[in-house]
């Protein structure tokens, strides 16, 4: 199927959603559009998949996704472009430049914001710290508490964008790093609770920020089957209140569209991840009418 096919199909089999407490039979027609493109775990994956790599043959690719994203800016210049962390590890562009050219290339594709995941410790948090000259866009993590380490003041709790009047908040998630990494390699970082954090951002973002959208970008993983009861996006979206978008990463988990949760509140929210290695685009509209009320659209767009 054609990419464009392939978006045509996806949009028109998109429902809306209502985000919060709203409904979607009030919704007014005066509306603003805001657009977020994502990605997550793209694991140093530059080149296009070649055509001998099976289920993933011909797809993906920073210049493809490059060509994708630059037209929807066309369509919406009211975008944001955010990534849920693993930006490095997987091919011999990481072994060879250590992380340089993917943020140059995310800088290339103006990324508004990205968070921080398990294998961007992968050469140490002191490697991480030395490619940072090449990122133009803005680290946010908020329960990485790094101010005993070099990474400390380099990584912001929350970042609050502007579009079209609309104030988007966007806080980020990181997985717990004991056990899973080499403490050598993240030194004196300290895991903070998700969910405590996740409320105290929300609670910042939210009234003291005025956001009218809040949006997590996790790499805590969208769910354990086999353990229940371990932190995830969905175990996350249901214990808190007032997110209206988890951005997941970390279990490569492929979602054709957004998941739509329960949060503690009996609101609806949306949790989305869009697998790995840079082969789909995450995109979701989010629309609002003249009283801040709003409601989604998301699919997933293969690369």
């Amino acid at each position: 199927m054609k990419r464009r096919e392939f978006i045509q199909q996806t949009a028109a089999a998109s429902a809306f959603i209502g985000i919060g407490g709203f409904g979607l039979q009030s919704f007014s027609t005066t509306q603003k559009k805001i657009t977020i493109l994502h990605t997550n775990d793209v694991h140093s994956h530059i080149d296009p998949f070649g055509p001998e790599d099976g289920r993933n043959a011909n797809q993906g690719g920073v210049a493809r996704r490059a060509s994708l994203i630059e037209s929807i800016r066309k369509e919406n210049p009211n975008t944001l472009l955010l990534d849920a962390g693993d930006i490095f590890q997987g091919t011999p562009y990481f072994n060879y430049y250590g992380g340089e050219l993917e943020f140059k290339l995310m800088s290339m594709l103006n990324y508004d914001a990205a968070t921080i995941g398990n294998h961007d410790f992968d050469n140490g948090i002191d490697g991480l710290y030395a490619q940072l000259p090449h990122a133009k866009f803005q680290f946010i993590s908020s329960n990485y508490d790094f101010k005993n380490t070099i990474m400390d003041t380099h990584a912001k709790p929350y970042k609050v964008f502007v579009k079209d009047g609309i104030r988007i908040g966007v806080f980020g998630l990181g997985i717990e790093l004991d056990g899973l990494v080499d403490k050598k390699m993240y030194k004196e970082t300290v895991y903070l609770d998700p969910i405590e954090t996740s409320q105290e951002m929300t609670r910042i973002l939210k009234e003291n920020e005025k956001c009218d959208l809040i949006i997590c970008l996790s790499h805590l993983g969208y769910n354990y089957k086999e353990y229940a009861e371990k932190i995830s996006d969905l175990n996350l979206a249901k214990a808190t209140k007032d997110i209206d978008l988890i951005i997941g990463g970390h279990t490569h988990t492929f979602l054709r569209k957004p998941t739509v949760v329960k949060n503690s509140i009996n609101e609806n929210m949306l949790v989305n991840q869009v697998g790995c290695y840079g082969i789909n685009l995450g995109r979701i509209d989010f629309y609002f009418d003249s009283d801040k009320n709003k409601v989604a659209n998301g699919t997933s767009i293969i690369v």
